[in-house]
């Protein structure tokens, strides 16, 4: 079988351009017809964690029993979420996401109301696995609407750097949001938005069909389906972004607990939009950034900086410090996130991509799952700002993990082509 290679010549819905920039990205065309359904739909994702430990611990008292809920939420979606993309990439995102966003909404109206009669904690629980597994993928699925647009195009490593943007913009406005809702108007009122804008959102995303990845069809489909987790830089990737979710989840509860801490429960969604501010401020200018290191050197360099941030937190005593420090912190979450998606673009074959992002959107929903989890324990236990020391761990131990595995993040030789069947080549574009 020949191999065959494709050429690195940008696609037809972009003008070509010298220096690839969020200018000429959001000039391709009908780009905007899936990034506004796709900002709206993505909106919740950041008001889910938040909204449930603050409902829960109102009703229960406890950081611990309330971090253990949304716990529960966080590793139901990343156990279901790359069957999600899987699903996505082999019969199409609208098949899957209409009948997610049905099931979210119900089961996150439960949780809210089993919450609110105080019922026992297995009962929450019980709510919290469907709340998490129906959690609609909305960032997996823009990416690779992305994918399809600018196959071949340097403007990818600048779509990958807006998408990261949009991400953090919603991690701004949605712990603002949901912590305003929780605290001003009633503990469940975050919740309960939450699931409104899920259905909203995700039902105007699904009616966005001109753009969604084609499905492959015929008799190569079953092969043409192989698991994004079978790429050895996918598992890397994995095991890093479950470190970057250690900083989510910790920050958020510890955060919360800090606040209270001091008399000004208010101060949580300001302190937490300051590091996602920071996140999204850094996330401009590394999409700015015409780059000429390899990604795998600025991946673990950007960690790093993320692991040696994040160790100081705990450390933090005064609201300006803290500040400080998480808009530190989030300055250098964006450029490894940013990073790690494109890596993804040359490690997986297109066919595979929706799913391959929500193993690594998994991840970090995971890595938050694990680090609320243990952080509200730190913080009922020990001392105030014990949580802290969370997404030092995480980050360290995840560090390790890049460092000796960086090897298995270069991708194989450009222009290859991987036969998937007989008479059947998937081309991999070369960048």
């Amino acid at each position: 079988m020949a191999a065959t290679v494709t050429t690195s010549k940008a696609p037809k819905d972009s003008a070509p351009s010298s220096r690839p920039g969020y200018g000429q990205l959001l000039r391709t065309r009908g780009a905007w017809t899936f990034l506004l359904p796709g900002f709206a739909a993505r909106q919740p994702f950041a008001m889910l964690t938040i909204s449930i430990v603050l409902l829960v611990q109102h009703t229960t008292g406890s950081y611990g029993v309330a971090g253990a809920a949304a716990a529960v939420t966080g590793v139901s979606m990343a156990l279901f979420a790359p069957y999600s993309g899987r699903l996505a990439d082999r019969y199409g995102q609208r098949a899957v996401l209409i009948p997610g966003v049905l099931i979210h909404t119900l089961s996150g109206v439960t949780l809210t109301s089993l919450a609110l009669a105080h019922a026992p904690l297995w009962a929450l629980f019980a709510a919290a696995v469907p709340t998490g597994a129906s959690v609609p993928q909305i960032g997996p699925m823009v990416r690779a609407r992305w994918g399809v647009k600018l196959q071949g195009s340097p403007l990818m490593t600048t779509a990958a750097a807006f998408e990261s943007v949009t991400d953090e913009l919603t991690f701004v406005v949605g712990p603002l949001l949901a912590t305003a809702l929780c605290t001003a108007v009633d503990p469940a009122a975050g919740l309960v938005t939450e699931a409104a804008l899920t259905l909203l959102g995700g039902l105007l995303f699904a009616a966005q069909k001109s753009t969604q990845p084609s499905v492959t069809v015929g008799g190569h489909a079953r092969v043409e389906h192989a698991s994004a987790l079978r790429v050895p830089g996918v598992r890397v990737l994995i095991v890093t972004f479950l470190g970057i979710g250690s900083v989510f989840g910790g920050m958020q509860v510890s955060l919360a607990a800090f606040t209270e801490s001091i008399g000004e429960p208010g101060l949580n969604g300001v302190l937490y939009g300051t590091f996602a501010a920071g996140n999204m401020l850094s996330g401009i200018a590394c999409g700015a950034i015409a780059w000429k290191i390899a990604p795998q050197r600025r991946l673990v360099v950007g960690y790093a900086a993320l692991a040696l941030a994040a160790s100081g937190l705990w450390a933090a005593h005064s609201v300006l410090v803290l500040a400080g420090l998480g808009l530190l912190v989030g300055m250098c979450i964006a450029p490894a996130l940013i990073t790690g998606y494109t890596l993804v673009e040359g490690l997986v074959p297109a066919g595979a991509r929706t799913e391959a992002f929500t193993w690594l959107t998994g991840a970090v929903a995971l890595g938050q799952a694990a680090a609320v989890t243990v952080a509200g324990q730190l913080e009922d236990r020990f001392w105030g700002g014990a949580g802290f020391l969370v997404p030092m761990g995480g980050t360290l131990l995840a560090l390790v993990t890049l460092v000796a595995l960086r090897s298995r993040l270069v991708a194989r030789p450009r222009g290859r082509t991987v036969a998937r069947g007989v008479g059947h080549r998937v081309p991999v574009a070369v960048d």
